[in-house]
């Protein structure tokens, strides 16, 4: 699991899935609203043209030199949901993400958003 303190560190690193397979680069890191822990990535990925960002969970990440390995297969990830490169994620947008991967969503007792980009 990525730290906190690391975030910074592991921007623009290479993100690969469990067979090394590349998937894109490391753009920003979401953090759970509730512990304040490493949740999600955003992950640049396409053509220099045509780039978009994907989401894709941090659980059971490994960081090695220069990458950062997720448990998600290249294909899940590509099929995530996503935004442009310079937008950010809508509240209203949040609960998709989870789903696509099969996770529970638990925003805040009075509605907050779960995740915070760091």
């Amino acid at each position: 699991m990525i730290r906190s303190a690391d975030i910074r560190e592991w921007r623009d690193h290479d993100v690969v899935d469990p067979k090394g397979h590349k998937i894109g680069t490391l753009e920003a890191v979401y953090v759970d609203t509730s512990t304040d822990e490493p949740a999600v990535a955003t992950v640049r990925t396409g053509l220099p043209t045509r780039q978009r960002l994907v989401f894709v969970p941090l659980d059971e990440a490994v960081l090695g030199p220069g990458y950062v390995q997720v448990s998600y297969a290249k294909a899940e990830v590509r099929k995530a949901p996503s935004i442009g490169t310079d937008d950010v994620l809508p509240a209203d947008q949040e609960e998709s993400i989870f789903q696509h991967y099969g996770m529970p969503y638990r925003p805040g007792v009075n509605g907050e958003r779960q995740l915070a980009r760091r």
